[in-house]
């Protein structure tokens, strides 16, 4: 059968299969950030006929290994990478799936009518058709986490947040960056040699002319032509895609994904150079890294002896528990994200299981300054789902700060809009703190905050849509549900406070903090995976170097 069939063939099961199984469910879907799964077994038997891959049996990790990672995104590939060429054998746990890549097949979901491969253990979402939709529960790769006043997106999957990122990787400016990481970092040091590494082992690259030239980036053009009229230089982006697989999407010879306005729940393609075809790749092939999905931490400690502790909980991608585990290492490396690095370490604190954490644990949590915006086409033309950002600019007349030209997320059909997310350089700091009542670590971020950073984005955006002939504000677009928003979560076991420079936790020796939990709530106007990224690179290797 050809591509083509095979996706009618798919579209026409999966419409009548949801229209059944979301008849079967009725309106009262609860809204979950995570917990106890309640699969729907008629969904779980569809998802293993599509992704059988991830419902092949799962590995069990070793008692003991010399160093455990928990977590596969950047910072955590980086480390697991490094620590294998260095002869050292470690342990990548992931609490999600390995998901595979297929030029044809619908490994993951969209998000204009998600299913349970979407999100980690929730049954509804609302999107921006501002519709709740509604799907079984299931082990899918964004978790959205929901706190007092915020709520936060986050991977679980095998790769991170290189799956369900839209793959802009980009260097902040220099003086923002001194500002912010001033003691911890030197710029001249990641601009000579981590980020050129990163940029290297990622294969970053601006986009194409070709493909800046095609149908699906035509709101990227429009963007483009919008800020100049506003007197703004676009600055191209670098991009962690494939161009050669959007161009075979463009050909007709993949299924369109980079190019039908899919990032945010995976590529089912591969048109990201996702974490799994580099960092963690390369590190398995070493012979040294062992990687486990499928694996929640849900403790670490220290015993007697000076080992790390670290309980597991091994789950189907159903959410099923299928057994609990306790495993061991001489150094224990935290690559969870700000999230998952930081309730741990607070976790541990409060319990007492790492008893000589210091004040700073669960400090510094940012948003990195998240807003999402949307202006009308300045002339009716079809404006494409093209993924892949093309350019930004800076702004520094208020609050400095970043629009970077982004697209329409969840929709299919023609909007007229062109979408910015926003990266504000925010100074608002909140606390992880550790609720012994409900054993959960949560945190309040203020509604002032949000205010502030919208207003200082729409402020910017209405002066592009005035001089750039836009006639219709379509801001927020971003997800209803989540109209106070991250997506680059930051900080928590800050370097420099809770850790020093390089990522070793003050007051347990052997114990590493190497992902976004340890900056400072900002990236400073800029996605945070570069600066991660090559944060890890240059602190591995120091680690390494000193040999603690």
């Amino acid at each position: 059968m050809s591509g083509g069939g095979r996706l009618r063939r798919r579209a026409v099961l999966k419409a009548a299969v949801s229209a059944a199984l979301l008849a079967g469910m009725g309106s009262g879907a609860a809204v979950r950030g995570s917990g106890t799964a309640s699969a729907n077994p008629l969904w779980n038997a569809i998802f293993e006929k599509w992704v059988p891959e991830i419902f092949a049996p799962l590995p069990d990790p070793p008692e003991h290994t010399e160093a455990i990672v928990i977590g596969s995104g950047f910072g955590a590939a980086v480390t697991a990478l490094r620590l294998a060429q260095a002869g050292v054998r470690n342990t990548v746990l992931e609490r999600g799936s390995r998901w595979p890549n297929d030029p044809w097949r619908e490994i993951f979901t969209g998000d204009d009518l998600p299913d349970g491969r979407g999100f980690w253990h929730r049954t509804s979402f609302t999107g921006v058709t501002k519709v709740p939709m509604p799907f079984a529960d299931f082990g899918g790769v964004l978790d959205v986490t929901e706190y007092s006043g915020i709520d936060v997106w986050r991977a679980a999957a095998v790769g991170g947040g290189s799956i369900v990122f839209s793959g802009a990787m980009v260097a902040p400016p220099r003086h923002l960056f001194d500002a912010l990481y001033g003691g911890i970092a030197d710029f001249d040091e990641l601009d000579r040699v981590y980020y050129p590494r990163v940029r290297d082992m990622l294969r970053l690259s601006t986009m194409p002319p070709d493909v800046y030239a095609s149908q699906p980036f035509a709101h990227s053009r429009m963007w483009d032509q919008q800020v100049r009229a506003a007197g703004y230089t676009p600055l191209p982006n670098d991009s962690i895609f494939n161009w050669d697989v959007v161009r075979a999407e463009l050909a007709g010879n993949s299924r369109p994904s980079a190019t039908a306005s899919r990032s945010n729940l995976g590529n089912s393609n591969g048109a990201k150079f996702d974490l799994n075809q580099n960092y963690l790749r390369y590190a398995e092939d070493t012979g040294r890294t062992g990687i486990y999905p499928g694996h929640r931490v849900d403790t670490i400690g220290q015993d007697g002896s000076g080992r790390y502790v670290v309980t597991v909980t091994k789950l189907s991608p159903a959410g099923q528990v299928l057994s609990t585990r306790t495993l061991t290492c001489d150094r224990l490396f935290l690559g969870a994200g700000s999230i998952g690095t930081s309730e741990l370490l607070v976790r541990a604190q409060a319990t007492g299981t790492l008893p000589r954490l210091n004040e700073h644990i669960g400090d510094g949590f940012g948003t990195n300054g998240d807003v999402v915006l949307a202006r009308s086409v300045s002339e009716l033309a079809g404006t494409g789902g093209g993924v892949p950002s093309a350019s930004r600019i800076f702004d520094d007349t208020g609050l400095p700060l970043t629009l970077e030209n982004w697209y329409v997320p969840g929709i299919p059909v023609e909007t007229g809009a062109i979408a910015s997310l926003g990266m504000v350089m925010d100074p608002t700091r909140a606390r992880f703190g550790f609720d012994r009542a409900g054993n959960s670590v949560g945190l309040s971020w203020p509604k002032s905050a949000q205010d502030r950073v919208l207003a200082a984005c729409k402020a910017v955006d209405s002066r592009i849509a005035s001089k750039g002939g836009s006639s219709v504000d379509y801001s927020p677009i971003g997800y209803d549900a989540n109209a106070v928003f991250t997506a680059h979560p930051l900080g928590g076991a800050v370097l420099g406070r809770a850790a020093d420079a390089n990522g070793r936790v003050h007051g347990h020796p052997g114990l590493y903090v190497m992902d976004g939990a340890g900056l400072p709530g900002s990236t400073a106007t800029v996605n945070p995976s570069l600066t991660i990224t090559a944060l890890a690179e240059r602190n591995i290797e120091a680690i390494l170097r000193a040999g603690s």
